[in-house]
């Protein structure tokens, strides 16, 4: 297909997302509406679109290509988050609608005070920045290989192009629009998965059911129970999995965002329970590609492995329908979470570093929080082109997940000693134990992987969670012991 048909299919599919982006920001521009959607978007879309703001190009990209070297082990994970889930539900929302939070990072600041709450804040930001990154530059890099190389545009003007589509529609309104946005782009990422399934399946000719095609393969080994010092241990992997969701998406301003849209508490509550459900189906569906395409590529001799099998295949040998699906699906996935990242990050920066709400009028909120979008939008520009230099052949997803272990983890240890313990920690040691605990994680990590061959592999999130928790035991106790020193 040539570049220029490529172009017009994504000014089309963009032209569809600044129409409801016009369509939803036809109310008075408010922060309560970019923040919050004025706690009124139906819970069913929500849920809805949170499934492609969770996948994202990451997974759609990565696992399919990971299924080569893992197998299905990644199931493991996806497992643990219905258990991940649940404690969200059961737990987390409640607490958020009770306290009526704008960022769920104000909780901490009720539990511990200012420091743990700028300290939790600049976690979230330094997390979704480096997450939201990764995954726009496997789209970026991506279209830079299709369409933009063959044009001569170079990466930096491909990255720019990319980010200032998702300001364009996310600008005014935020939230609200995104709600209808992600819905849209999560329907399209599912047609794709489809289509692009059928197709290969066709393709290859195969004779029985495709279930028992997938359950028959050695590709589809699910459980691994052999080798506890293997990244692939069903038990690491299950845990992990249930902590990647709790502080993925729990502890995560960006998808904590969207279920605080909702009208009510059991609202948020019907979202997360369907969301979870759906979400695990469309994982496993998403593995058994990547079962049909590694079977493909292998019995084709075609020279396609991790992340770019999916794009290998279906820009040179799936033909045009697969191609065009692929392309809008990918589109979709990425923009699906980079358009909330976006939003959340300038919510998280406005209302937890800089407490708009309380230092200014609405005009002057509103022309703030309007730098600030322009800001960030700049900041993931300069990331993703630096990754450009940094990310070689590993595969994106599990990057990502290793990344999240140490930038997620003193967010876990601090909501977890909020909520399970009644000590309150000295406020002023937070943000060292916070930078601290990481920096041991990984310590620990690279000296049991080289010296006892176990590797912690996602399980490290565990690890740093559980290094700030004892280090916010030992700050509530010098609290105490200073407590009750006699005053001279």
């Amino acid at each position: 297909m040539k570049p220029i048909y490529i172009l017009l299919i994504i000014a089309a599919y963009f032209g569809i997302l600044i129409l409801i982006s016009f369509l939803t920001s036809k109310d008075e521009e408010s922060n309560d509406t970019f923040f919050k959607a004025k706690r009124q978007s139906p819970w069913y879309v929500v849920a809805f679109g949170m499934i492609g703001a969770s996948l994202s190009g990451v997974t759609f990209i990565s696992v399919p290509g990971w299924v080569e070297a893992s197998k299905f082990s990644y199931m493991q994970v996806v497992f643990g988050y219905i258990l991940g889930y649940f404690i969200i539900g059961a737990v987390l929302l409640p607490l958020y609608y009770r306290l009526n939070l704008t960022s769920i990072y104000t909780y901490l600041e009720q539990r511990f005070g200012p420091h743990s709450y700028k300290t939790g804040a600049s976690f979230f930001l330094l997390s979704r920045v480096v997450g939201a990154s990764f995954r726009l530059f496997l789209v970026a890099n991506v279209l830079q290989v299709i369409i933009f190389n063959e044009m001569g545009v170079p990466f930096w003007a491909t990255v720019t192009l990319t980010i200032l589509l998702i300001w364009l529609y996310t600008f005014k309104s935020g939230i609200k629009t995104i709600v209808w946005t992600d819905t849209l782009q999560t329907l399209f990422m599912l047609i794709a998965l489809g289509v692009t399934i059928v197709t290969v399946y066709n393709d290859m000719n195969i004779s029985e059911e495709i279930t028992n095609y997938v359950a028959s393969s050695d590709l589809s080994k699910m459980f691994f129970f052999d080798n506890i010092k293997s990244a692939d241990y069903f038990w690491k992997q299950f845990i992990s999995g249930a902590f990647i969701a709790v502080v993925m998406t729990g502890l995560d301003q960006d998808m904590m965002q969207k279920n605080l849209t909702c009208r009510s508490l059991k609202d948020a509550q019907k979202n997360v329970f369907w969301f979870t459900i759906v979400l695990t189906i469309v994982n496993f569906i998403f593995l058994c590609l990547g079962l049909l395409l590694t079977v493909y590529a292998q019995q084709n001799g075609i020279d396609a492995h991790k992340d770019d099998l999916f794009a290998v295949l279906a820009k040179d040998y799936l033909g045009i329908a697969v191609f065009i699906f692929f392309l809008i699906g990918l589109i979709a996935a990425a923009y699906s979470s980079a358009d909330s990242a976006l939003t959340a990050l300038t919510t998280s920066f406005s209302v937890d570093i800089l407490n708009i709400e309380n230092k200014y009028g609405e005009k002057k909120q509103i022309a703030v929080r309007k730098r600030i979008h322009i800001l960030f939008s700049l900041l993931l520009i300069l990331v993703i082109i630096a990754f450009k230099y940094i990310i070689k052949n590993e595969s994106v997803i599990a990057k990502l997940f290793i990344f999240t272990g140490y930038t997620y983890g003193p967010l876990l240890g601090m909501y977890s000693f909020g909520l399970f313990t009644k000590l309150k920690a000295n406020d002023k040691f937070i943000p060292f134990i916070a930078i601290i605990s990481p920096i041991l994680s990984y310590v620990i990590s690279f000296y049991s992987n080289k010296k006892f061959n176990f590797d912690f592999g996602f399980f490290v999130l565990i690890l740093n969670g559980a290094l700030t928790f004892i280090g916010l035991l030992i700050a509530s106790s010098f609290k105490q012991e200073r407590d009750l020193k006699p005053a001279h």
